[in-house]
């Protein structure tokens, strides 16, 4: 199993195919923003696999392909079927903003795509597009009911919880995703770049306890996902509100995950600098041997824990760059 030197197993590799999105989240990219990696700069599908092949022979066995937004790459399905056929992979998921999810679904569920996160910040048509920079709120429903009806399962909400712009909502959102069985995640808003800076934070501990007692939830002691989410289910088990919560009470000494941008630079930490660049090795002929010794290599950069709280300035690189 591949470790990193506090003991930390790293089963979990996010791989974002692009660093393009077709919406402008106010906490996530600039409504102006250029800084686009070339394309020729991303990994093709035949890097992609590689890298992760190598990982899955060094025990990581979760997979979640991300951006930007990956599905306005082309081919997305193909890549997801060669991925999923890779020995020791057992779990491959794609996180999305659900514009694109309705004409895909079927597509990726065929190609071994177990489940989707789907990003929806408030259900309220007139606050999505302020949020998103589009009128989207009803193609994104639309995709959730794809997704469930191509079997899509767990579909999860991530819900990016903001004062003063969509806490009001926490509750019908709630309500919503139990009615529908969906899972809801309610995510604290990170300090990266000048977005995520400039985003007000909102402490999901006062939210937990108002949503454990109205919705009369208990703590799931099951694990979902392999992700750093804390889950509360309803009394029947049919929904679950998971807190990802890395300001209030980060996870960093369980953190399990490594991420994989397109231009093949590994990151070890979202509120750390630590990288480590893949693609002179992918394009300069490197052996798997290689290969390997420089994911190992990598992992030992990871840091103990984020600088969010002590350095909320550090990072200036936004979440698009770094992938979902």
């Amino acid at each position: 199993m591949l470790s990193d030197r506090f003991g930390r197993s790293i089963d979990y590799l996010r791989v974002s195919v692009t660093d393009r999105c077709d919406l402008r989240c106010t906490y996530c990219m600039p409504k102006d923003f250029k800084g686009y990696e070339d394309p020729p700069d991303w990994l093709t599908f035949a890097e992609i696999e590689r890298v992760v092949g190598a990982f899955a022979r060094l025990g990581t066995s979760r997979v979640r392909l991300t951006g930007g937004e990956p599905l306005t790459r082309r081919n997305i399905p193909q890549l997801a079927s060669r991925l999923s056929s890779l020995p020791g992979i057992r779990d491959l998921s794609l996180s999305t903003n659900g514009t694109r999810l309705a004409r895909h679904a079927e597509a990726l569920k065929a190609a071994g795509v177990s489940r989707v996160n789907v990003s929806l910040d408030t259900l309220d048509r007139d606050c999505m597009a302020n949020i998103t920079g589009r009128d989207c709120l009803p193609v994104v429903l639309q995709g959730l009911q794809a997704a469930r009806e191509a079997g899509l399962a767990p579909v999860k909400i991530n819900m990016v919880a903001m004062r003063g712009v969509n806490d009001a909502e926490i509750d019908a959102m709630a309500a919503f995703c139990i009615e529908q069985e969906f899972m809801l995640r309610l995510i604290e808003v990170m300090p990266m770049g000048e977005t995520g800076q400039n985003t007000s934070y909102l402490n999901l501990a006062p939210v937990q306890r108002r949503l454990a007692e109205k919705f009369n939830l208990k703590p799931q002691a099951l694990e979902l996902g392999g992700g750093p989410a804390r889950y509360w289910t309803t009394a029947d088990g049919k929904a679950s509100i998971g807190y990802i919560t890395p300001m209030s009470q980060h996870f960093c000494a369980t953190c399990n995950r490594v991420r994989l941008s397109v231009d093949g630079t590994l990151y070890l930490c979202l509120g750390q600098e630590q990288q480590y660049p893949l693609r002179p090795l992918l394009r300069g002929g490197a052996s798997d041997a290689e290969l390997e010794q420089a994911i190992r290599a990598a992992i030992e950069l990871k840091p103990q824990e984020h600088d969010f709280n002590r350095q909320p300035e550090k990072i200036i690189r936004f979440m698009s760059q770094t992938g979902g």
